[in-house]
């Protein structure tokens, strides 16, 4: 890999770390477990490893973001998680602050 490359991978990876709140909270207005959450951001063209997502999951239920609820009826139990009434909250800040952010840079970097 050139130094361009990997200057440029690096610095992907911190833009995408960046999105990767917002990509979780902005799906979990039903409940999701792990596996579901990790196909759903998928399948809307946003990758996250399984080993990223867990202890994200995990960070933001301390935070209090989320609630969490194991699920035992199925034959593998699976932990649901939902955005609290202060994660949707969270969220819609986000959101908000996010579409600044994105108005500001169109304006810094202009559209191609």
């Amino acid at each position: 890999m050139g130094e361009v490359e990997e200057v440029l991978s690096g610095q992907l990876q911190e833009l995408r770390r960046g999105t990767l709140i917002i990509s979780v909270l902005s799906q979990l207005s039903e409940p999701q477990y792990g596996y579901s959450l990790v196909a759903m951001l998928e399948s809307k063209g946003i990758t996250i490893d399984p080993g990223t997502l867990y202890p994200l999951l995990r960070r933001l239920e301390k935070q209090g973001l989320l609630k969490s609820e194991w699920d035992t009826q199925e034959t593998r139990p699976r932990k649901y998680y939902l955005l609290s009434p202060m994660g949707i909250e969270v969220y819609d800040q986000l959101c908000k602050e996010w579409r600044t952010m994105v108005a500001s840079m169109e304006q810094l970097i202009g559209t191609d």
